[in-house]
């Protein structure tokens, strides 16, 4: 009996439900929300017994297979999977039960690459069956924007705008971006990423826009989520004694998106005791877990984890919808979700800069490795759940930090910190002594939809 297909419902409620090649190509629903899955296939213990002996493609055709397989020809799926995972993902072992998933060799160095090549790919799939064109407009806080410019670079049906807070990335992210061009523009605000993503928003809502064909390549979509299931699953079957042990994952977290990538796992049948959620000192989510009341920070704090500096993640709201509640893309809960159920699953932490620099050295003194901020910031999540979860957690528990950037994208950080120059990986050589090109833009939404209209109707 064929299976039909999942539908996609808004986290505002006011859509109609569609498919995933509609809200993949859409981006943000007509009302404003974020497209989350209706429903989700497990995956079987005996389908996850059989992931240890898979490599990584294959393992994200069996889960990409299932949610979305009914709109596409699996062969296809199979190949584009392949593409898109050339590279590998180390598990490196710390101590104890405790390992760092390398989310960083892919061609830009980050764990961005998971998500933005396949919904490339996707996208481009989705596109040329009816020769349709589209325009990504995305916001970034530092290594979206790098993963988009180069899975979307050259594509023949998609042109691509990618904003980001002028002051706030490294010349690394920022020049992963500005030495592309063609079909790529790229553009500098004079603002904070909040004023980005607020802006790609309005345009997203902006009916003086409707003849662009605008659609999103950030969080914001629900393409870029489901791919960063993935990981979870694979670190998950490499690393697990068996297929009954369950794992805690801790999650350098600003927008959010990549937490919903392993509660869209844990969905699916991933045996996840809990996810720590490790953030910057921008801390509204563990404030919100901790007190019940969302409070966003406005402007957020810029910390040295520059794509954590999120006062108002977007995906907090597809994180109330998970656990039962409503909330808008202004953080206004309209329905409170079940505050208890998600303090079960969710462990929260803000770290600060302090502690983020502390924990780089740390970690480089005892165990000859090298972490950048964000990867520090997650690994600092473990410390603090260690402590205060003793009696709770007996015995080695499977602990999996993620490390979601290469160190060497952090240069100027390590140096002062470590005093040693990161190695180079090859996908970033040379880049410094590459040309830029992009334009600066003040923080007003008029001025970027004159940009848009000029330069793409």
């Amino acid at each position: 009996m064929k299976r039909k297909p999942i539908k996609y419902y808004s986290t505002n409620l006011k859509s109609p439900e569609v498919t995933f090649s509609e809200a993949l190509l859409r981006g943000l629903a007509p009302d404003g929300g974020l497209y989350l899955p209706s429903s989700l296939p497990l995956i079987s213990p005996r389908e996850l017994g059989s992931f240890p002996c898979k490599e990584y493609h294959q393992i994200a055709f069996n889960i990409l297979n299932k949610i979305i397989g009914n709109e596409i020809d699996k062969n296809e799926l199979s190949r584009l999977c392949a593409d898109a995972y050339n590279f590998e993902v180390p598990l490196e072992k710390v101590n104890d039960r405790k390992y760092i998933m390398r989310l960083d060799q892919g061609p830009t160095a980050s764990f961005k690459d998971f998500a933005a090549r396949m919904m490339s790919r996707l996208m481009q799939y989705y596109l040329s069956l009816n020769d349709q064109h589209l325009t990504i407009l995305t916001a970034t806080s530092g290594d979206t924007g790098s993963a988009v410019a180069n899975a979307f670079y050259g594509l023949n049906n998609i042109n691509a705008i990618i904003l980001f807070p002028a002051n706030e990335v490294t010349l690394m992210q920022r020049k992963q971006m500005t030495t592309l061009q063609n079909n790529i523009s790229v553009i500098a605000i004079d603002g904070k990423f909040d004023d980005c993503q607020r802006l790609v928003k309005m345009a997203f809502l902006d009916p003086a826009l409707s003849e662009v064909s605008l659609t999103s390549a950030n969080s914001i979509n629900i393409g870029r989520l489901l791919p960063q299931s993935v990981y979870y699953f694979y670190a998950y079957s490499k690393l697990a004694a068996n297929m009954d042990e369950k794992a805690i994952f801790s999650v350098p977290s600003g927008n959010f998106g990549n937490l919903i990538g392993g509660l869209i796992a844990k969905k699916m049948g991933l045996p996840v005791k809990q996810f720590i959620i490790s953030t910057n000192e921008n801390n509204e989510v563990p404030e919100f877990l901790k007190t019940g009341s969302y409070k966003l920070i406005d402007p957020s704090i810029n910390c040295i984890s520059s794509a954590m500096n999120v006062g108002h993640p977007s995906n907090l709201a597809r994180i109330v919808a998970f656990y039962g509640g409503v909330m808008d893309e202004s953080g206004i809960i309209i329905k409170t979700p079940d505050l208890n159920k998600m303090r079960e699953d969710l462990f929260a932490v803000s770290v600060t800069d302090e502690e983020t620099k502390i924990t780089i050295d740390e970690v480089h003194r005892k165990y000859n490795l090298l972490l950048e901020p964000h990867g520090a910031i997650a690994w600092k999540g473990i410390k603090e759940y260690i402590e205060l979860n003793k009696k709770s957690t007996p015995g080695k528990p499977l602990y999996i930090s993620l490390e979601t950037a290469h160190p060497a994208k952090f240069p100027e950080e390590l140096r002062k910190i470590l005093n040693i120059e990161p190695p180079l990986p090859d996908s970033l050589a040379g880049l410094e002594q590459k040309p830029e090109h992009y334009f600066s833009l003040e923080n007003s939404y008029t001025l970027l939809k004159d940009f848009i209209l000029k330069n793409y109707k």
